[in-house]
């Protein structure tokens, strides 16, 4: 079922509602000028006033589908889409947990508990969990799934990766992108406006997550595509231009927002990972999750950690544009210091943390080399990034206030995000240069 080919349907991009950009995406790139052929297996998506009723259409050649919400999206769109469906439900999951749905091997093992040999779809009606439950379910059982979004809050509908909690640590899985993506506008501008605003801090935090990309093809030698890149940063634009129709819930505002995060997620489609999208901002933002987690605290939501996170890593790279010449060395960073400093921050996840960086091996390169040889063209690259100020002021446009998120977590922890966020992944961004030239080490 998964293979059949199907002709991509949307609806809702532009002005005119055709939505012909997502639609000429959907259909791949090919002899792009990187050297890659671009290619996105999302075969339906429908972003617009009475979308839901889409569902209809799209699910006509499946019929025994698992279900799968939480409490809150049942009522909201769930119920309604069970009914649109009728007997093609094979089965229901919905979390009635108390405070945030979290998607780790218990929650992962109820939905693949539902899932049977006679099931063809999953079917997923929320959000970012939701979807990244259906996702890797969905994916580790073989089958397509679908999300009916709730909540325009976060750019990984459209992605191949879901992020999932397990072994107490924040891990993107590859899966693959949904067969279906439906954003019903009615819907989406009713949400809980703290998701909504989640949502357009995701996009603004891109700024930050292009930034690293470029930093990253140049330090490390990644594959930056230049078209890719534009792409996002022309949606970060046009969705920013948009701001002050946040908060008044202008239906325009919120489709045009629903399309970025799409997007972005057919974008990293296209390069087969979250590069695109997630650089350091999003490091800080899993740092306050996993912790938040792991000592039972509250976080904010995940776009609203990554807007307010692409301020602070911001001002490193203004920090960092500050030194116009480098020293010839630093102090050393033992690795019995290393191992102390992770085990005080990570706790139970701090064995896996430290893995991983022995895995990837950024602590052995010879960076400040590196740095000292390219530093001119490094500090063209940080001072790409509009500034601190600027983007403070953009959020507040959207009503995102950047005044509450020193207080809320405390300036120790958002200083051990910026030191320790980089080694929950392995992917090189600015906390890198940030942690050779900034951290106090012993002898500096």
């Amino acid at each position: 079922m998964y293979g059949m080919t199907r002709k991509p349907l949307c609806s809702g991009m532009n002005d005119k509602g055709d939505n012909t950009m997502i639609n000429d995406l959907l259909k791949g790139w090919k002899d792009c000028p990187c050297g890659q052929d671009h290619r996105c297996d999302i075969q339906f998506v429908s972003i617009r006033s009475g979308a839901v009723n889409d569902l209809t259409a799209f699910c006509a050649d499946y019929h025994r589908i698992v279900l799968v919400a939480d409490n809150n999206t049942w009522s909201v769109c769930g119920e309604k889409a069970a009914a649109l469906l009728g007997n093609k439900v094979q089965e229901k999951v919905v979390f009635c947990q108390e405070g945030l749905l979290i998607p780790n091997e218990a929650a992962i093992e109820r939905v693949l508990a539902a899932i049977t040999d006679e099931t063809d779809l999953v079917l997923g009606v929320g959000s970012g969990v939701i979807n990244d439950l259906c996702k890797h379910c969905s994916f580790v059982s073989h089958l397509p799934y679908c999300i009916v979004a709730t909540a325009p809050s976060m750019d990984g509908y459209a992605s191949v990766g879901a992020a999932m909690i397990t072994s107490n640590m924040k891990t993107t899985f590859g899966a693959r992108v949904p067969a279906a993506i439906i954003g019903d506008v009615d819907v989406l501008k009713d949400a809980p406006m703290r998701m909504i605003q989640s949502g357009f801090g995701d996009i603004i935090g891109k700024y930050s997550a292009l930034n690293d990309w470029k930093l990253a093809h140049l330090i490390n030698g990644e594959t930056l595509c230049q078209r890719v890149y534009q792409l996002v940063m022309d949606t970060v634009k046009k969705t920013e231009a948009l701001a002050g129709g946040i908060e008044k819930r202008d239906p325009q505002a919120i489709q045009t927002l629903m399309e970025a995060l799409v997007i972005v997620g057919i974008a990293m489609s296209f390069v087969g990972n979250s590069r695109p999208a997630s650089g350091s901002e999003h490091h800080l933002s899993h740092y306050f999750e996993i912790v938040g987690i792991l000592e039972d605290k509250e976080y904010f939501l995940h776009g609203i950690d990554v807007a307010y996170s692409t301020v602070r890593t911001q001002l490193m790279r203004e920090k960092l544009l500050q030194m116009t010449q480098l020293p010839e060395s630093v102090p050393e960073y033992p690795r019995s210091a290393w191992e102390q400093d992770i085990r005080s921050r990570y706790g139970i996840a701090a064995e896996g943390v430290m893995a991983l960086q022995d895995k990837c091996g950024f602590y052995a390169k010879d960076y400040l080399s590196e740095y000292r040889a390219k530093w001119g063209d490094i500090r063209e690259i940080l001072a790409e990034v509009p500034s601190a100020e600027e983007i403070i002021a953009i959020l507040k446009t959207a009503g995102l206030d950047y005044s509450e998120f020193e207080p809320f977590y405390g300036e120790k922890k958002i200083l051990d995000a910026e030191w320790f966020a980089k080694d929950l992944k392995d992917r090189y961004t600015v906390l890198w240069p940030y942690f050779l030239l900034c951290f106090p080490r012993q002898g500096a």
